[in-house]
């Protein structure tokens, strides 16, 4: 998941009113707290990487057994289900992800990770969960336990998901074809929230009607081209100068081919070729960040993609079969749509119970997040949102403002967020949404 930094809400970042009046909700949960601070501890000095999950997802199906739920473990490899009927209504789906990432974490907390892993690159490293998964477990555990204290209040079918492999962008699509829907109740709605390291506040509430997080596409380009020696260039086709043309034609693709007000990414994040000073090399590799929001912008980028790299090979002279070639990654990740009047809805029942201060629309962001998966599969089905909580500690506040000091984005090996109102803000608010989406006695 990207960082997001929503600026124009800086001046805001000083502190919020009181909240909505006490409720029960909120007094059982601060009961609940001690116990879900030392889960979220226990689970921050022991991240697994994405896909491994397993002692994660064991200790976690354990905690929501113990809460009566129906478990159900290895859904997508290392997935958990846990499913509670509670009379006829609606079925909402919670989800909180569970994968750390390969970051060397330098936060000096008294917890902080030592782990170690191999992950797919096979270079060891350190594993931090250093995009606040830690606090979207505690608090998905957090709102579990208040959900089965108040069965009185909701009726109809809960659906809790722990999700693997979000950093790849691969775990709510491996659920899904594990059954996720087919198995187990599909919902009418689905909802999480995510940690985030914004210049408000912490347990400031952010959303974000309509497309909230982008199409996420991985490209790679190997241009081919005719080496040689370096001192005769004429001799050869450079394939560094002609991917150096595509890098730059590339930008058009965004400037003069897509809509300006239709938001869209291409970025070269890697350019490699030839291995010596005075060689030319025969091929160069291109690696591609595309960020759109539309599946009709998505196909745009990529078309033009292939045409500018073609369009540049068969301009530097190549033969047909000396034409570059791109593989787009599959299955990429699409863009997350959060359900405009379903979330309208939502943030004013979270504007009532935290105070108007506490909850704030925010733009749009270019980072991805599988969660869109959920509803992409059933979109005529499963009306969905997902909101961010910001987790930025006072004391980094303060530097900002002072000096200016820049905060730490998710991803960073300095990310410590204020655990305590990340949790206690994710637990309350998933809770009260599932109580509002599941009516005793209906609508």
């Amino acid at each position: 998941m990207t960082n997001i930094y929503p600026t124009a809400l800086v001046a805001a970042a000083i502190a919020f009113a009181t909240p909505a009046a006490a409720n029960e909700l909120r007094e059982d949960l601060a009961a609940d707290m001690p116990g879900l601070m030392e889960l979220y501890r226990d689970l921050h000095a022991n991240p697994e990487l994405s896909f491994e999950e397993y002692e994660t997802a064991a200790k976690l199906a354990t905690r929501m057994r113990d809460l009566g739920f129906d478990v159900t473990e290895g859904i997508g490899k290392t997935g958990v289900v846990s499913v509670m009927r509670n009379g006829e209504g609606p079925t909402v789906l919670l989800r909180a992800d569970m994968d750390a990432l390969p970051v060397v974490e330098q936060t000096g907390l008294p917890y902080a990770s030592t782990v170690t892993a191999t992950p797919a690159s096979g270079v060891t490293t350190g594993v931090m969960h250093a995009c606040g998964h830690d606090t979207h477990m505690a608090g998905f555990i957090g709102a579990a336990q208040l959900l089965v204290d108040h069965k009185d209040k909701w009726q109809g079918t809960l659906v809790m998901v722990l999700q693997p492999a979000e950093e790849l962008g691969l775990g709510a699509l491996a659920m899904l074809e594990d059954g996720l829907y087919t198995r187990f109740p599909k919902p009418d709605y689905a909802l999480a929230f995510h940690d985030a390291a914004a210049p408000v506040p912490a347990g400031t509430i952010g959303y974000t009607p309509g497309y909230a997080l982008a199409n996420v596409d991985s490209v790679d380009i190997t241009v081919k081209g005719i080496g040689g020696h370096g001192a005769y260039p004429h001799t050869t086709v450079d394939p560094v100068v002609l991917a150096s043309a595509i890098v730059m034609k590339l930008q058009t693709v965004v400037s003069r081919n897509s809509s300006p007000l239709d938001p869209a990414v291409i970025t070269v994040g890697s350019f490699h070729a030839g291995a010596k000073h005075n060689i030319i090399s025969d091929e160069a590799r291109l690696q591609l960040t595309v960020r759109s929001y539309s599946d009709e912008s998505r196909q745009l980028l990529l078309d033009g993609i292939r045409r500018v790299a073609r369009g540049e090979a068969i301009t530097a002279g190549l033969p047909d079969e000396l034409m570059p070639e791109i593989t787009v990654e599959e299955p990429y990740t699409p863009s997350t749509f959060n359900d405009p009047g379903f979330s309208e809805a939502r943030a004013e029942s979270f504007r009532q119970r935290f105070g108007e201060d506490r909850v704030m629309q925010w733009p749009a962001v270019m980072g991805g997040e599988d969660f869109s998966q959920f509803r992409r599969a059933a979109p005529d089905d499963v009306e969905s949102m997902i909101f961010w909580i910001s987790g930025t500690p006072q004391a980094m506040l303060d530097a900002l403002e002072e000096n200016g000091t820049p905060l730490p984005s998710l991803h960073s090996p300095f990310w410590a967020p204020d655990a305590e109102a990340v949790i206690a803000t994710g637990a309350e608010a998933l809770a009260s949404a599932a109580i509002d989406l599941m009516p005793v006695g209906g609508n």
